[in-house]
């Protein structure tokens, strides 16, 4: 199904409402008493009609497609469907081939562009690999491995014959790659496809990358996935982050730090979470009221140069947890509810102090960097654990040379 948008808030309004809705809505067309009074009158059964699964087409030109939905949706697959139809298109006559092209561009010809965050996600693929969960198709010289938006116009620079390009995860970028697509989608007639997460870990709008996407976008594919839970069919909509620590299932606090890359196979400890896709009932979420009512007015509070109360809790979440006031407001949510216990494992992960530190600096900018690193060093807090996340989400620091200073 392909949707087409043109006001910029009716398309972030109902690409992020359709991830809910769209099931529903889909369920209720199939069943109406319409469909089966018309299959009835042509002598046929009571059936279920769905929409049929096309091929692509790359006569269409200056497209901008969102793929949307969990982790384990299949994002990256749909994109190895658009690969597979784009060997077969190419064997067709060259009156194909002008119907596919633009301005010296054929959109049957596919390039892969793949983030360098995640470029060890499939150790065991071939470097040229379009890999997703279950196979992969080899890309030869039509992938690339690329870091931020300037390296994507390099890129296009280089195939100005590619018309189809496949931005794998694009919400990992700088926002300044979305009007380098759309430029390039508008004025060379070239195609953009997008199989991306647009909603994070805390079921927000992933960044303003993300959001940029929506409002720029000119089809929207979104796909669910079954949650993930050993006890549950139902459809996920959410990407699910959790730490396994002693063999339980540790739910990550909201205020974990919005990027932590990992990979499609089982971590233990708490250096590396896990991902999977979860429905409404087990994507669990801890910590999101203490990270408004306590966190970030402690961080509000630190800027406006009252530092001690965020050092106190800082310093209780590092050594004497149970003594924080995130202890305490986790065991008055869920103490009394057996089933939604399993949050309080949250606690179990490590450098929740450096977690809490790094989402009051790295994303609500209320923490300078002076004052960074001067709770770093009286709190003792891990270098190794703070730089390489602080580096995950674009705001490099090197702290060996900085504390020297």
């Amino acid at each position: 199904m392909t949707l087409h948008f043109s006001n910029t808030k009716v398309k972030v309004f109902v690409a992020q409402t359709m991830l809910i809705g769209y099931h529903c809505f889909m369920q209720e067309v199939q069943n109406s008493t319409d469909t089966n009074d018309f299959l009835k009158s042509l002598g046929f059964p009571s059936v279920r009609i769905h929409h049929s699964f096309n091929h692509f087409d790359f006569s269409r030109d200056s497209r901008r497609m969102l793929v949307i939905g969990p982790m384990g949706s299949g994002k990256t697959e749909y994109s190895s469907r658009v690969w597979r139809d784009s060997l077969v298109a190419l064997k067709k006559s060259q009156k194909i081939a002008d119907l596919t092209s633009t301005r010296g561009s054929d959109r049957r010809k596919v390039f892969f562009i793949r983030s360098m965050l995640d470029k060890n996600r499939f150790p065991d693929y071939p470097d040229d690999a379009l890999a997703y969960r279950g196979g992969y198709e080899r890309c030869g010289n039509n992938i690339a491995h690329i870091s931020d938006s300037f390296e994507l116009e390099n890129i296009l620079k280089e195939n100005k014959d590619i018309g189809t390009w496949i931005i794998d995860e694009a919400s990992f970028y700088d926002e300044r790659l979305v009007y380098v697509v759309r430029n390039a989608s508008q004025e060379k007639g070239l195609n953009f496809i997008f199989p991306t997460l647009i909603l994070n870990f805390r079921k927000d709008i992933f960044n303003s990358t993300a959001r940029l996407m929506l409002e720029t976008a000119t089809d929207v594919f979104p796909l669910t996935a079954y949650c993930e839970h050993k006890d549950c069919i139902e459809d996920s909509f959410y990407t699910y982050r959790y730490y396994t620590i002693e063999g339980k299932e540790c739910p990550s606090l909201y205020f974990d730090p919005l990027i932590v890359i990992g990979g499609d196979r089982e971590k233990l400890g708490s250096l590396e979470p896990n991902y999977c896709t979860r429905c409404d009932s087990h994507h669990y979420l801890p910590g999101k009221e203490y990270t408004f009512f306590t966190l970030k007015p402690l961080g509000e509070t630190a800027a406006a140069g009252n530092v001690a109360p965020l050092k106190k809790e800082l310093q209780a979440l590092k050594n004497s947890i149970e003594k924080s006031v995130l202890y305490k407001h986790l065991h008055e949510r869920y103490d009394n509810n057996p089933e939604a216990r399993i949050n309080l494992n949250s606690l179990l992960v490590d450098f929740i102090s450096e977690k809490a530190l790094i989402y009051l600096f790295s994303e609500q900018n209320l923490i300078t960097e002076d004052l960074l690193l001067k709770l770093i060093e009286d709190l003792d807090l891990n270098r190794r654990y703070m730089e390489k996340t602080l580096a995950d989400n674009r705001r490099p620091i090197n702290l060996d040379q900085r504390l020297l200073l």
